[in-house]
């Protein structure tokens, strides 16, 4: 048997019962140490240095440590055997350390731990596969996590299409057969039909990304867009010539974003810009034949002056983003053209050609 100290959302008894169980848990107290944020603040791991950390001891037999063990891994974890004081009484225990001495200090965010509380039953799925291996993707894992919540939470609308029950899918084996920054997952699976009989066992798959956000930057005083343009890896493998594409702002919802505060820190980085009012556009499944990821799309209202385009992007994440003030009427001729080929910014533009004269008549003078 093996004392553990938990910490953090781990210390909570949903979150490591779902690991290893309910097990019995005594008050305990990490001395000399201090809670630091990892995974885009979502893990929270001890560091030397710090005034004490509260939480809970737990004894593990071999097979519950095992799979604690791996999930305190799988989130950058390092095993150590640190004196722990337990009901006044100082006991060696099993704490997992993070590798960062500069990691700020942990807080709590409600938001992020039901991330982290979604992601652990994949990461226990894992078993067996190297822990260091997940630790490096984890990020990703909890963008995947946080995208399922919200799937649970948005409307499901079935005025024409069927209104499921349980036992319409049935899930025979699924398994990742890649799985890096992104993943694709397979399953064994059958539907229910049409004619009210279950399909054989069929195999499908999916390309695993998370949900994400596209906002196209709106002055309707001056009536123009802001356009960005980058690389893209999708456009150079299918073997177009010009892989640099016109889009709208884009990038995924970070565990315990919005949708609209993704948007606009996404505005910060790829256009330095600060939207004021963001206009749902419409929220979709861009390829649902194929994958995951659920969009939200935005018009946003912006001051747009000559002069503010520029080259922007995340330096640790290689982007290099180009902006360009495009009046409204071009940017249509672009989508004729077919210049414009990224299907977001067609929708919004669309979008925005409808509701283009309700915005400028609102900032009319009067």
């Amino acid at each position: 048997m093996t004392v553990c100290f938990l910490a953090g959302p781990m210390a909570d008894p949903s979150l490591y019962a779902a690991v290893i169980g309910p097990v019995p848990a005594i008050a305990a107290r990490l001395e000399g140490y201090r809670l630091a944020a990892f995974a885009g603040e979502a893990v929270a791991l001890a560091m030397p240095g710090g005034a004490g950390v509260a939480g809970v001891a737990v004894t593990l037999d071999a097979d519950a440590l095992a799979r604690l063990d791996h999930v305190m891994q799988s989130l950058g974890g390092q095993a150590r055997s640190v004196p722990v004081s337990v009901s006044g009484v100082a006991d060696l225990a099993r704490v997992w350390c993070g590798a960062d001495p500069a990691a700020p200090d942990w807080h709590p965010e409600p938001a992020l731990t039901e991330a982290l509380r979604a992601a652990l039953p994949d990461i226990l799925a894992l078993m067996g596969t190297d822990p260091a291996a997940i630790a490096r993707r984890l990020v990703p894992m909890l963008v995947r996590a946080a995208s399922r919540l919200r799937a649970a939470t948005d409307p499901a609308p079935h005025e024409v299409r069927r209104q499921p029950v349980a036992g319409d899918v049935q899930v025979r084996d699924s398994r990742q057969p890649y799985a890096n920054f992104f993943a694709v997952e397979e399953v064994d699976l059958s539907f229910r039909r049409f004619d009210g009989t279950l399909s054989p066992v069929v195999n499908r798959a999916a390309f695993i990304s998370g949900d994400a956000v596209t906002l196209l930057p709106y002055d309707p005083v001056r009536d123009r867009v802001l356009l960005i343009e980058q690389f893209r890896a999708g456009p150079y493998l299918r073997g177009d010539p010009n892989p640099w594409s016109l889009e709208a702002i884009a990038g995924r919802i970070d565990p315990g974003e919005t949708p609209e505060e993704a948007g606009r820190r996404e505005a910060m980085e790829e256009a330095g810009l600060t939207p004021g009012a963001m206009l749902s556009v419409a929220n979709y499944y861009p390829t649902p034949g194929a994958k995951i990821e659920y969009l939200y799309t935005y018009v946003a209202l912006c001051d747009l002056p000559d002069g503010i385009e520029g080259v922007f992007g995340v330096e640790g994440e290689a982007e290099d983003i180009r902006g360009h003030l495009i009046p409204f009427d071009r940017l249509m001729a672009l989508v004729a053209s077919g210049e414009v080929g990224n299907a977001p910014l067609i929708l919004t533009a669309l979008w925005l050609q409808r509701e283009r004269p309700r915005l400028r008549a609102a900032v009319s003078p009067r």
